[in-house]
C-alpha cells in the first residue's frame, strides 16, 4: 500500500495540471490579449494547445519517477552496510537458522539474494551459486523493469511533439487554402513557429528522461554487480574444505 500510495499521489497531480492548466492559459490569455508583447508563458505554454499540456504533464511524471528511483535505486537499499554486518556476525557465529530468518525479513536485493542461497544449503555450494544468481537475475530484472517508463516517456515525447508540429502544419496550410490572399509572411512565420513549440517541448521531455535512464541503468548494473560480490564472500564460509563451513556431501 505504500508502495501504491506515490505512484496514486503523482496521478492525480498529473490529472490536475491537464484538468486545470487550459483554464488557467485560457484566463491568462485573455487578461493579456490588450498587451501588445506576448508573454513567454502565453508563446511557449498557451499557444501550443492541448498537446504542450500532455508534454508538461509527461515531465512532471519523469519528475517524480526521477525523485523516487534516486531513494529507491541506490546503495543504501541494495546492499545496506549495516545489513552486510548483521549477517557476517550471524554466519560468523554459524547462527544459520537466524541468519535465515534474517534474510527473510531484511527487504534489500542482498537479503532476497542470501536468503535463496541460504535455503539451498543443504543441498550444496553449486545450488546455492546457482539459487544465488537466479535471485539476483530476478531483482535486477524487476529494477530494470521499474525504469521502463522513463524510457518509454523518452522515446514517445518526440513523437507526441512531431504529431503537434505536423497537426498545426495541416491547420496552417488549410488556413491559408481557405483564404484568397496569401497571408503576411510574419503572421505564417508566427504559425510555424507555434507548430514548433510541441516539438520543443517532446525533446525538453525526452532529453531529460532518456538521461536519467541511462544513469539508472547504469547504476543498477554496478549494484547488481556489487551485490553479486558480498554475496559471494558472505557465503564462501559454505565451499566444500572451508572451515566452519557446510561439506559438498553435508
Amino acid at each position: 500500500m505504500l508502495r501504491i500510495a506515490p505512484l496514486v499521489c503523482m496521478l492525480a497531480f498529473v490529472i490536475a495540471v491537464i484538468t486545470v492548466a487550459p483554464v488557467f492559459a485560457q484566463n491568462n490569455a485573455q487578461g493579456s490579449a490588450g498587451e501588445a508583447e506576448l508573454k513567454w508563458f502565453d508563446f511557449f505554454v498557451v499557444k501550443g494547445g492541448k498537446i504542450t499540456y500532455l508534454l508538461i504533464a509527461l515531465s512532471v511524471v519523469t519528475i517524480s519517477l526521477t525523485v523516487e528511483h534516486a531513494f529507491s535505486i541506490r546503495r543504501a537499499t541494495i546492499a545496506p552496510d549495516e545489513s552486510i554486518q548483521k549477517i557476517k556476525q550471524l554466519l560468523g557465529s554459524k547462527k544459520y537458522v537466524e541468519a535465515v530468518h534474517y534474510t527473510q525479513e531484511e527487504p534489500s536485493m542482498l537479503g532476497h539474494v542470501l536468503n535463496a542461497g541460504l535455503l539451498e544449503a543443504a543441498n550444496g555450494y553449486a545450488a546455492m551459486q546457482h539459487a544465488v544468481q537466479e535471485a539476483l537475475d530476478d531483482r535486477a530484472s524487476r529494477l530494470f523493469r521499474k525504469i521502463e517508463y522513463l524510457n518509454i516517456i523518452g522515446n514517445v515525447s518526440p513523437m507526441i511533439g512531431l504529431f503537434g508540429t505536423v497537426f498545426g502544419m495541416i491547420l496552417l496550410f488549410a488556413e491559408i487554402h481557405g483564404n484568397a490572399e496569401f497571408p503576411a509572411p510574419q503572421q505564417v512565420a508566427d504559425k510555424i513557429s507555434i507548430a514548433l513549440i510541441t516539438t520543443f517541448w517532446g525533446l525538453a521531455v525526452a532529453i531529460p528522461a532518456l538521461s536519467v535512464f541511462a544513469v539508472f541503468r547504469n547504476r543498477i548494473d554496478v549494484l547488481s554487480a556489487e551485490c553479486a560480490i558480498v554475496a559471494e564472500k558472505l557465503l564462501s564460509i559454505f565451499k566444500p574444505g572451508v572451515e566452519g563451513g557446510f561439506s559438498q556431501s553435508r
